[in-house]
């Protein structure tokens, strides 16, 4: 009987450093019978050279002769128009393909019969998929070096430090959005020594922010029996009057804080305006605030850019920080390898790649309905 054959192909997407397996991971699919093609340097950005590959157990190949026999390609990002067009009907393509934000790509695959499974479609709330959930593995490492590019940033320390030359207060660091992303900033930010708040508006993560020694900061919330939270664990979208409120009262704390860290985000919608120029110009000189939501969609502080740092009039330094986990290329890789494989020992089955509709993690993932019979988490 034939095995399955996965590719890992290399990104094309500008500052994309990432990639879809590590040679650590390759050596767990070979033992699982799984045949792995490399395309030419797709490690090079993650310090993953193709020696390292061949050696783990995987055939480094020219892009084309990866797409020819691959019976899955993996990527991380959506693919470029060139890669798309390379794929063949029946193929299947896994990787965070971003659907909700792309939806004309997965339309166009879709018509040329590719097969494609999304890793951000997979809800938070299937226990049994959590070593598959790519988003959580890859928010982990984004709010840990937001934390860490913020205290590079911070001109002062952030610790409270006593010495021959007196004592240094500790920083005052307030996190927005206490998501997986931003329970990591909290954690390091404590690490270091800084004094945490945080906010969200699910109530709920009360306990975790509190569990992580931080202080949850009191403002308007969702009225009692509307939840913060959406369909699959995310933050829901607010209204236009609770962001309102929500922003009013958090104005005057952020003007008392030294570091912001902005994490929430709404899956292919775009994100709440957290931080406001009148909050900007409030801030005192010195101060810096890193926007984790930065992109294409906009982002959590008002003015900020994707992947672009500008220090203000009055001296508050605003990072636009939309590719984090691409500046940590190893680690983030490495997360992200073992997610697909855990997925990959999920979906292969008897030699071969099932997709079964009645099957809710592979119908999450797929953007399909699960079909009644369908297991349980």
């Amino acid at each position: 009987m034939p095995n399955v054959t996965v590719g890992a192909v290399r990104e094309r997407a500008p500052g994309e450093r990432r990639v879809a397996l590590v040679p650590e991971t390759v050596t767990l699919l070979v033992r699982a019978g799984i045949d792995v093609l490399v395309e030419t340097g797709a490690g090079s950005g993650a310090w993953f050279a193709d020696a390292d590959y061949t050696e783990a157990g995987a055939t480094v190949v020219p892009p084309d002769e990866l797409y020819a026999h691959a019976d899955a390609v993996l990527c991380v990002g959506p693919p470029d128009v060139e890669t798309a067009e390379s794929l063949r009907a029946r193929q299947l393509l896994i990787g965070l393909l971003e659907p909700l934000r792309n939806p004309a790509l997965v339309e166009r695959l879709a018509q040329r019969g590719v097969r494609t499974v999304s890793l951000d479609l997979l809800p938070r709330t299937l226990s049994r998929a959590q070593s598959m959930d790519a988003l959580t593995s890859q928010a982990n490492v984004a709010g840990y070096k937001a934390a860490v590019l913020a205290a590079d940033s911070y001109d002062r320390f952030l610790p409270m430090l006593t010495t021959a030359a007196g004592t240094m207060r500790p920083a005052q660091v307030l996190v927005l959005g206490a998501g997986v992303a931003g329970l990591q900033a909290i954690a390091t930010a404590r690490r270091l020594g800084a004094v945490v708040t945080a906010y969200d508006v699910r109530p709920e993560s009360r306990g975790e922010v509190e569990s992580l020694g931080a202080r949850f900061l009191d403002i308007q919330s969702p009225p009692p029996g509307e939840p913060g939270a959406a369909r699959g664990g995310y933050a829901r979208e607010l209204t236009e009057e609770e962001q309102q409120a929500q922003r009013a009262a958090l104005d005057a704390h952020i003007a008392r804080t030294d570091v912001v860290i902005t994490t929430a985000q709404v899956p292919g919608r775009t994100p709440p305006l957290l931080v406001t120029a009148g909050a900007l110009a409030a801030m005192r000189t010195g101060s810096v605030v890193v926007d984790l939501a930065a992109g294409e969609l906009g982002g959590n502080v008002e003015g900020s850019e994707p992947d672009k740092t500008t220090v203000l009039d009055n001296g508050v330094t605003v990072i636009g920080a939309g590719r984090l986990p691409s500046a940590m290329a190893t680690a983030a890789s490495t997360a992200y390898a073992r997610n697909l494989v855990a997925l990959l020992r999920h979906l292969v089955r008897d030699g071969e790649l099932v997709l079964d509709p009645a099957d809710e993690i592979t119908a999450a993932l797929t953007g399909e309905v699960p079909q009644k019979g369908g297991a349980s988490s």
